[in-house]
């Protein structure tokens, strides 16, 4: 058993490196395509006529526009490799602090979200299948239908016109108030800057995992075994109990752990309206400016997050049905 395991780790690991290797070079390859000027987009037209031809050299050479660029990616892969990203060409810092930062604000922010996400639509899948058909699944399948053809930026305005302008009971954007020190800020503060933009991506997140949750749900109540205890006059929360969640919450898990990239490319336009100092609003900044060093970093470390989340979804399968670790004897 700790030899398979072992076994299963390794293979997981080779297969993250080769992942974020495909990665690095696809998107160092879209950056490199890009119709983008990064002097022109950082400097500006007339800022870039007024200069000598030895000051734009020395743009050039800062923003790695007078290399090649297989010769630009091998030498970042080879840095990288070392666990030395580069130094931001915004934010004049090393990479790996600029993401530190971003990215504690991002994981506050998608965390909450997710959760919510996750266990609001399994609760709200699990009683639209056991209702079929009744008011209570017709509600939620209609709002599930709706959220889901609902885009995440339209939803963030509303939320913050409704929320922040009109009822001004929550803040209207940042990760922390204004004017105030680090040192100042609670983490209640935190919180309430963080309602609004988790709120959101929660809603937007819901709709997936009740309409699958529903389906297998329905599928469960219909089968031979639920039909059986039924007539066993097993009662229907007995029946739930010890039917309907351990073969829903499976699959159910599968697409909660696979929702994490999604939750990562909502929070991109999400922190974008709520001026949300995160991982999302980085990644727009270093793609508009052609940071690259910052730019391949947050990729990286995005797809790191989303295949950590699978690989954790396949090791919590045994833990909760325990006929997977044993290989599917018994099942």
């Amino acid at each position: 058993m700790g030899r398979t395991h072992l076994i299963f780790i390794l293979k997981n690991l080779i297969r993250m490196g080769l992942l974020l290797a495909a990665v690095s070079i696809a998107t160092f390859a879209l950056v490199a395509a890009s119709p983008i000027d990064p002097l022109q987009a950082n400097v500006g037209q007339a800022a870039l006529g007024t200069m000598s031809e030895e000051q734009q050299e020395k743009l050039r050479s800062y923003w790695g526009v007078d290399t090649p660029p297989a010769e630009r990616y091998l030498n970042w892969a080879r840095d990288a490799i070392r666990g030395d990203m580069g130094t931001s060409l915004l934010y004049r810092q090393p990479v790996t602090e600029v993401i530190g930062v971003k990215l504690a604000n991002s994981l506050f922010l998608m965390g909450m979200a997710w959760v919510i996400s996750g266990v609001l639509g399994f609760v709200l899948g699990m009683i639209a299948g056991v209702c079929r058909g009744r008011l209570p699944d017709k509600i939620i399948k209609g709002y599930s239908l709706l959220i889901a053809s609902t885009p995440a930026f339209w939803l963030a305005l509303l939320l913050l016109i409704v929320f922040g302008v009109w009822l001004k009971i929550l803040p209207i954007g940042l990760s922390v108030p204004i004017g105030v020190e680090t040192s100042g800020v609670t983490f209640l503060d935190r919180v309430r800057h963080a309602i609004l933009p988790a709120l959101t991506l929660s809603i937007t997140g819901v709709s997936n995992i009740a309409l699958h949750t529903r389906e297998k749900m329905i599928d469960v109540m219909e089968s031979d075994y639920v039909l059986f205890s039924r007539a066993r006059g097993e009662s229907l929360k007995s029946i739930v109990w010890h039917h309907g969640i351990r073969n829903v919450l499976l699959p159910a898990m599968t697409l909660q752990f696979a929702s994490i990239s999604e939750i990562i490319g909502g929070s991109v336009l999400v922190e974008q309206v709520f001026s949300y100092p995160g991982l999302g609003q980085a990644a727009v900044a270093a793609g508009t400016g052609s940071d690259v060093p910052l730019l391949m970093g947050i990729t990286l470390i995005t797809a790191a997050i989303v295949f950590l989340g699978n690989f954790i979804a396949n090791l919590l399968y045994g833990t909760v049905d325990p006929r997977i670790r044993r290989g599917g004897k018994g099942a």
